[in-house]
């Protein structure tokens, strides 16, 4: 016992060291390498410390082979989701702290077709940060740079974490509060995939994004009275090969209560001939499903309300980019009269494969 004892005193008392430890896909450490096999796109978790810098760890990264460096992430934490072909790769994840050291952990990983598990679902994307709100004013809502959500032109707000109402426990409060312009939009939009991500997938190798051809926005959104809204639009956009998809879809209340959809090259809204009546006062389910087609089209695939699909396929042609990522955007347009209102959104989820 006196042995045990003086034994673990003396593993207590070892300094801690720096070090990278993967817990997926498999587990390996600094110390001991380790093997795994995984469906594409890949799920890579890992945590990188450095106790003794003082100032922490500053970034860690992916290299899926010698010197290729497939993605990077400031700090410690690194949760990220990379599209690598079926093949053996020798994935090496290395820490850099702000001290001028690095460590890293090895892991041998072979990567299978999976197709039954290659969609990626984001969920509760509304509690999620990175939203960023906008201004759009006339005539042609381009943003306003030099608006605020103070106003005067335009007032807005985006309120995480509301109790009530809520389908979660947790909704976020979306408002349109008027102001000296007439017609103004509010723009809300978040950076899910490649260039400004908020869910830390960079995509920076473009490994990921070129290969993502589906796309479901599943969201629940309710208001007092729709009425006063000229329509609520949930919109999806893909930059990818030089060229940029825009899946616009518009709940047109104000002028009609009709699904609109967008054309990119026009850049006009087209009647889809499809009601759009969503419930006052009541939880509105919404799905839309669209896809990048083999020919690089936008295809409008369905818009199901409240449990009713109708079916859109309608095609479109995409504009010119040089980006490279996946955005989800969120917009309450304002009636003549600059009308407030406020909008709540729930289970937000935006699924791709």
């Amino acid at each position: 016992m006196k042995c045990f004892a003086l034994c673990l005193l003396i593993v207590i008392a070892l300094p801690a060291f720096a070090g990278v430890y993967i817990s997926s896909p498999g587990s390996a450490d600094s110390t001991t390498a380790g093997i795994a096999v995984s469906a594409s796109p890949v799920h890579f978790v890992a945590k990188g410390t450095s106790p003794t810098c003082s100032k922490g760890v500053a970034s860690m990264g992916i290299y899926t082979s010698v010197g290729k460096l497939a993605y990077t992430v400031k700090g410690g934490n690194l949760d990220t989701i990379l599209n690598l072909s079926p093949a053996s790769y020798d994935i090496n994840i290395t820490e850099w702290d702000n001290c001028g050291s690095s460590s890293k952990a090895r892991l041998t990983l072979t990567v299978t077709s999976g197709s039954a598990s290659s969609s990626i679902t984001y969920t509760d994307l509304h509690t999620a940060q990175g939203w960023s709100g906008y201004a759009l004013l006339p005539p042609r809502w381009g943003i306003c740079s030099t608006c605020s959500s103070s106003g005067p032109e335009l007032i807005w707000s985006w309120t995480q974490n509301i109790s009530s109402p809520s389908v979660s426990g947790k909704s976020t409060k979306s408002v349109y509060g008027g102001g000296t312009v007439q017609w103004a939009d509010v723009l809300w939009n978040n950076h899910i995939i490649g260039n400004f991500s908020s869910q830390g997938v960079l995509d920076s190798a473009h490994t990921l994004v070129p290969t993502l051809h589906n796309f479901t926005y599943d969201v629940y959104f309710w208001v007092k009275d729709a009425s006063v809204s000229q329509a609520v639009e949930f919109d999806i956009n893909q930059n990818t090969g030089g060229k940029r998809f825009i899946w616009g879809h518009e709940c047109r209340i104000g002028g009609g209560h009709e699904w609109d959809v967008w054309d990119n090259v026009n850049k006009h809204w087209v009647a889809t001939g499809v009601p759009c009546n969503p419930l006052n006062g009541a939880w509105n389910h919404l799905i839309i499903q669209v896809q990048r087609t083999s020919s690089d089209q936008l295809l409008y695939q369905s818009i199901t309300l409240n449990g009713k699909t109708a079916t859109i396929n309608h095609y479109e042609n995409p504009t010119s980019s040089s980006s490279n990522g996946i955005t989800i955007n969120y917009q309450l347009d304002g009636n003549r009269y600059g009308t407030p209102y406020t909008v709540y959104i729930d289970k937000l989820n935006f699924t791709v494969h």
